[in-house]
């Protein structure tokens, strides 16, 4: 019997599958970061610094496209795709990467669930968001300390 006698679409593709937007390159968020690396630098400006250095944070925090990560219970990680390191792809992801987030500071989530078994982030993750934390840190000094 022969599956697909007489479709046009080929047999790898559903009806009414849902197609993912085209994500735009990182080469463009690391174009805008050396931008304001150069303007600052030429114009001997610290609160221009200071404000590519949030956009670097808010890129880590928010918009930096990645993958999920959380570990699942066959204790493989998640690879379906996620925007920011402080997100996950689903509610259930999404509450273990909060929980990890609070343990990360040392803290137990107190709005949390009871199973924190799973709820770790990676090693690359943990440094990013620590490292994203400690610039917006320097950068609200720098703000404050500069008015």
């Amino acid at each position: 019997m022969v599956a697909n006698l007489g479709k046009t679409q080929p047999p790898t593709t559903r009806r009414g599958a849902r197609r993912r937007r085209r994500r735009e390159s990182a080469l463009v968020w690391w174009g805008l970061f050396a931008a304001f690396a150069v303007a600052a630098w030429l114009l001997g400006s610290r609160p221009v610094a200071l404000l590519g250095l949030l956009a670097w944070c808010l890129y880590q925090f928010m918009l930096v496209p990645t993958f999920c990560r959380v570990r699942t219970q066959e204790g493989h990680y998640c690879t379906e795709r996620a925007r920011g390191r402080l997100f996950a792809c689903r509610p259930s992801h999404q509450q273990a990467k909060v929980d990890a987030l609070w343990k990360l500071v040392g803290l137990r989530n107190p709005f949390g669930s009871k199973d924190t078994a799973r709820s770790h982030l990676e090693l690359a993750d943990r440094v990013l968001v620590l490292l994203a934390a400690a610039g917006t840190i320097v950068t609200l000094i720098g703000m404050v300390y500069g008015f």
